[in-house]
């Protein structure tokens, strides 16, 4: 009996959607999941007359896999990864190969590649973005880990990968321990500030230009054709579209609660860790907590007024202003996310290739786009480049869109309607290209109520005043360090 090409471990419908990928290919794959029952239902069903082998035990997995064995997890994140490994580890040899493709935390990641590591295996974690039809027909791969592992899953990743229009493969190998699944991290952090303020424009288009459903739909479908042609944007275009049983259009009968898995929470944890301003992708995150609030706003909209919108008098230079304002967030929202991996790399020595991550997020996943070919050039033109927003092309586009954008903030304002999302990343904008800031007041601040100190402007930088602001303190000043 011929012996698999890799085990897969997580009969979910991601982890089924990837064995049939895998089988596509040509790839012979064992699966194993804690509910025999699933084993059986998808062996007898999905998979039947396929090269897919159930297993109903780790020993049954590992016995059935060809050297270096190779052996992936589709489960959840956290407790059941390390679990999983665990259980493994006794069962595997040298030169064996754990691959966690879930969406855990890269802080776990390189834990459990050093752990790995130690037991003279190999370890990769790797990020999969496209949902459940990307991992059927082609998803976004992201690995890292164990350096030495990645010629031997190559081909296997290769082959289920998407393509581009182009015939290039949307996977490449990342970098180091949890470098996989950090820059997985931060595309999920985009994704959320891309859906947040794709809800922003709708939500202005209805609450404000009181569209038709079946207007927006051709606004967005336009949108999908031109700058902003996104795999968001499309879907956006077909939700607008759809209409419940009775006609109704069923996105207005849906919940206004946004759930979330994490991976947003983590990327604007690592950002206040790390230093980033990263202020879109975090009202993004606290915008779906609002969201979550749903009794507390009930009560909230009882007891509080607004202003009562009124329809602008150009609505058709205003969705003009509404398309820029969305593009220039979306720059806004990259920008952020490409100087958080900047300084993660940094820290954790990765040495992150940025054309190479939008060039694999250019099909399979969730925020691919028309917009990565202009990220990949920019690149291109300068490997290290501080911040997008410095690159010529994106700076001539936010030059040309910023007076549309502020128009469609200040008439949502006026008018009462929310929009963190397009605000953030406007005052971001403004922020970064403020020569000064007002800062040196909190300064003084600091200084003046616990000896923090202060550096001038007509001194040296790294030399710390401290000024007696009151006459009573004295000279000692507090030690000066930044978290």
């Amino acid at each position: 009996m011929h012996k698999s090409h890799i085990g897969l471990i997580g009969l979910a419908v991601m982890g089924e959607n990837l064995v049939l990928n895998m089988e596509s290919k040509g790839l012979r794959i064992s699966v194993f999941n804690r509910s025999a029952e699933k084993v059986k239902k998808f062996t007898g069903g999905r998979a039947a007359g396929k090269k897919i082998i159930g297993t109903y035990s780790l020993e049954e997995l590992v016995a059935s896999l060809e050297r270096p064995r190779k052996v992936m997890m589709l489960v959840k994140a956290g407790k059941a990864v390390d679990d999983f490994i665990d259980s493994l580890i006794p069962l595997l040899e040298s030169g064996d190969i754990i691959i966690d493709g879930g969406n855990s935390n890269y802080v776990d990641t390189i834990r459990r590649t050093s752990y790995v590591e130690a037991n003279n295996m190999l370890y990769i974690g790797t990020g999969i973005s496209g949902g459940e039809e990307g991992a059927l027909t082609g998803p976004s791969i992201m690995p890292g880990g164990s350096t030495e592992a990645w010629p031997y899953v190559r081909d296997v990743f290769l082959s289920v990968a998407a393509r581009t229009d182009e015939g290039s493969p949307c996977v490449e190998w990342v970098g180091a321990n949890g470098a996989g699944h950090f820059v997985k991290m931060v595309h999920n952090g985009i994704e959320y500030g891309d859906m947040q303020v794709i809800a922003e424009a709708y939500f202005l288009m209805k609450e404000l230009l009181f569209m038709k459903h079946e207007d927006m739909h051709k606004v967005f479908k336009e949108w999908n054709t031109g700058d902003l042609s996104s795999y968001l944007i499309g879907i956006t275009a077909d939700i607008m579209d759809f209409k419940d049983e009775d006609g109704y259009p069923l996105v207005e009968r849906i919940l206004d609660k946004a759930g979330q898995k994490g991976t947003g929470k983590w990327t604007g944890i690592n950002a206040l860790e790390l230093g980033i301003p990263l202020t879109l992708i975090a009202e993004s995150v606290f915008a779906r907590y609002l969201s979550g609030q749903k009794d507390l706003r009930v009560k909230a909209s009882r007891m509080t007024t607004g202003p009562e919108a009124r329809t602008p008098a150009y609505p058709g230079r205003f969705l003009n202003d509404l398309k820029d304002a969305v593009y220039a967030s979306k720059i806004i929202s990259y920008a952020q996310g490409f100087e958080l991996m900047r300084e993660g790399s940094k820290k954790y020595q990765w040495n992150l290739d940025y054309a190479s991550i939008a060039s694999m997020w250019r099909a399979g996943c969730i925020i691919r786009s028309s917009f990565l070919d202009n990220i990949i050039n920019a690149f291109g033109r300068e490997k290290n480049l501080e911040n997008l927003i410095l690159d010529d092309f994106f700076h001539s586009r936010i030059e040309k869109a910023h007076e549309g954008w502020r128009r469609v903030i200040a008439s949502a304002v006026i008018n009462g309607i929310p929009v963190p999302a397009l605000s953030s990343a406007l005052a971001y904008y403004d922020g970064l290209r403020s020569k000064t800031l007002p800062a040196n007041l909190i300064q003084a601040q600091r200084d003046y109520f616990g000896a923090h100190t202060y550096e001038r402007i007509d001194k040296p930088g790294g030399e710390f005043f401290h000024t007696n602001w009151t006459g009573k303190g004295g000279k000692t000043s507090s030690t000066t360090y930044d978290v």
